[in-house]
């Protein structure tokens, strides 16, 4: 399994989100950019700290799980906005995981859109297996 070859540019995804119909209805874009980190998840979220160092990680999605969380996302109140993008396969230190676009009326809903669309990405819709 090889990663994808390009990620996309997020300044082409702002500018794009702004020439959508709906940018009338967005005062804020907020954009997560995941990547491959060091530490691994167990010091990080457990704080086991008998952890080795992260050297890469094997990434897989689920394409169908990924489009119903976007519709969930699309459907909370005040988002008018959303793209995602995930990469996939053997990523090392500092590749790009994941890149989330939400836009919205007010920043209240579009910090919660975000946190609820990339926690369910990282819960449901995706197999991250971390390399030592």
């Amino acid at each position: 399994m090889e990663k994808q070859a390009s990620v996309p540019s997020v300044d082409q995804w702002l500018k794009e989100a702004k020439e959508d119909p709906s940018a009338s209805e967005c005062g804020m874009y907020l954009i997560h950019n995941g990547t491959v980190r060091q530490t691994a998840r167990a010091m990080v979220r457990q704080g086991a700290d008998n952890t080795k160092p992260v050297t890469g990680m094997v990434f897989r999605r689920n394409a169908e799980k990924i489009d119903q969380a976007v519709r969930k996302a699309k459907e909370m109140p005040g988002i008018f906005y959303v793209r995602v993008w995930l990469n996939e396969g053997v990523l090392t230190l500092g590749d790009d995981i994941m890149l989330v676009l939400v836009g919205g009326d007010i920043r209240p809903h579009v910090i919660d859109a975000l946190q609820s669309l990339v926690g369910t990405i990282k819960n449901e819709c995706v197999i991250e297996q971390e390399l030592f």
